[in-house]
C-alpha cells in the first residue's frame, strides 16, 4: 500500500514539474556547448586584437565564470529552486570579501587601468612614487622598476595608477638644461659663441630642435646663462655630462673668468 501511494505521489510530481526539470537540464547542455563555444572565439578575439598577454586569462575568466553563473541561476528559476537564502549567504560573503580586500582590490583594477591604458610599458623610463628606473616587470597587483642604480623596487598598482607617473622616454628625445653664471666683466656674446661651438662638436646633440643659449637672468652678483639641448633619451645623462665638462673646459682655454660656484642645478 506504501509503494503504491509512493508511486502515487511520484507520478503527480512528474506530472506537475516533470517539464520543468526536464527543460532545465536542456538549458543547462545547450549552455554548457554554448559557453564552450564562447570561450573559445573570446580567445581567438583578444589574441586578434593584440589584448595584453597578462589580461587574456583575466578577462576569459571573467567571463565564462559570470556566464556559468547566468546559467545556473537560470536553471535553478526554471526547476523553481529557491535562491532567497542563497543570495542572502551570497551577499553576505560578498561584502565581507570586500572590506578585507579593498586594497588587493584597487592594486587589481590599477593593474587591469595599466594594462589596459598603457602609460608605460616595458622597458619604459618611468619616474613614480619617488623612484625613477626602468619597467622590468607589469603585473595585475604590482609593477617592477628598476632602479639605476641597481635597486629592485616593487610599486603596488593602485599607488601609481592613481598618482603621476612620467614617462621619460615615451617621446624619444629629451631636453637637457642647465645654468651658470658669470660675472659683468664677461663678454656675452664671447661666452655664447664658446658655448655655440661646444654643443656644435657634442655628437649626442640634435639639431632640431635647435639649441637654445642666452642670458636669462641679470642678478647683482652676475650674469645667468642658460643652455637648453636636445638629445635622445637613452643620451640624455651622458651628453649632459660631457657638454658641462666640454663647456667649462672651453671657457677656461678661452681665459673667461669663471666664478668658484659658476654650475647651477639643472631645471
Amino acid at each position: 500500500m506504501k509503494l503504491d501511494e509512493f508511486y502515487h505521489q511520484f507520478h503527480v510530481w512528474l506530472v506537475s514539474n516533470g517539464q520543468s526539470y526536464v527543460f532545465g537540464l536542456i538549458i543547462l547542455f545547450i549552455g554548457f556547448w554554448v559557453i564552450k563555444l564562447i570561450k573559445t572565439r573570446l580567445r581567438a578575439r583578444l589574441a586578434r586584437h593584440e589584448v595584453d598577454s597578462a589580461l587574456r586569462p583575466f578577462f576569459v575568466s571573467l567571463t565564462i565564470t559570470s556566464l556559468y553563473i547566468v546559467l545556473i541561476y537560470v536553471v535553478f528559476k526554471i526547476i523553481g529552486f529557491e535562491l532567497t537564502v542563497l543570495s542572502t549567504v551570497f551577499g553576505a560573503l560578498t561584502v565581507a570579501a570586500g572590506l578585507a580586500l579593498s586594497g588587493t582590490f584597487q592594486n587589481f583594477a590599477g593593474g587591469i587601468l595599466i594594462l589596459l591604458l598603457k602609460p608605460f610599458e616595458l622597458h619604459d623610463d618611468i619616474v613614480a612614487q619617488g623612484q625613477e628606473g626602468v619597467v622590468t616587470s607589469i603585473q595585475l597587483f604590482y609593477t617592477v622598476v628598476l632602479t639605476y642604480d641597481n635597486r629592485t623596487v616593487i610599486i603596488p598598482n593602485g599607488k601609481l595608477f592613481n598618482e603621476v607617473i612620467v614617462n621619460v622616454n615615451r617621446e624619444g628625445k629629451r631636453r637637457v638644461d642647465f645654468e651658470l653664471k658669470l660675472g659683468y666683466v664677461v663678454e656675452v656674446e664671447q661666452v655664447k659663441g664658446i658655448i655655440n661651438a661646444a654643443i656644435k662638436d657634442m655628437s649626442g646633440v640634435l639639431s632640431k630642435p635647435a639649441p637654445v643659449v642666452g642670458v636669462i637672468a641679470l642678478e647683482l652678483d652676475g650674469i645667468r646663462f642658460t643652455v637648453r639641448v636636445w638629445v635622445n633619451t637613452k643620451d640624455y645623462l651622458t651628453t649632459k655630462i660631457k657638454l658641462q665638462e666640454k663647456i667649462i673646459k672651453d671657457l677656461r682655454e678661452a681665459d673667461v673668468k669663471l666664478p668658484t660656484h659658476h654650475l647651477l642645478p639643472g631645471t
